[in-house]
């Protein structure tokens, strides 16, 4: 059984990395930019994981790390989530536009 390069996996991740960042960068819409994030964040567990493969074979640490990315990535989720049905609600618009019009 042959193994993937680390090349090919870090390519992978800094792909994933860069359309994360322009969807964040282009997109106005809270919901698209949330998903954006989420692929960064992955980009980020992917590193982990091939560098503590290749580096550390038998540590877990990087798995670790994933471990808590994805556990703060999912509260992260939660409470972005909440605050766009919020926007929603009021202004029935999720544009990031929209939500600097907020009235407090």
């Amino acid at each position: 059984m042959s193994t993937v390069p680390l090349t090919h996996i870090l390519f992978v991740s800094t792909a994933l990395f860069f359309i994360g960042m322009y969807g964040l960068f282009t997109r106005r819409n809270m919901i698209t930019m949330l998903m954006s994030v989420e692929l960064i964040l992955n980009s980020v567990n992917i590193n982990f994981v091939a560098f503590n493969k290749y580096l550390y074979p038998q540590k877990a640490d990087g798995i670790f790390f994933t471990i808590f990315i994805i556990t703060i990535a999912a509260a992260e989720a939660a409470v972005a989530i909440a605050i766009i049905i919020n926007l929603y609600r009021t202004h029935k618009s999720i544009d990031v536009d929209d939500a600097t019009e907020l009235k407090w």
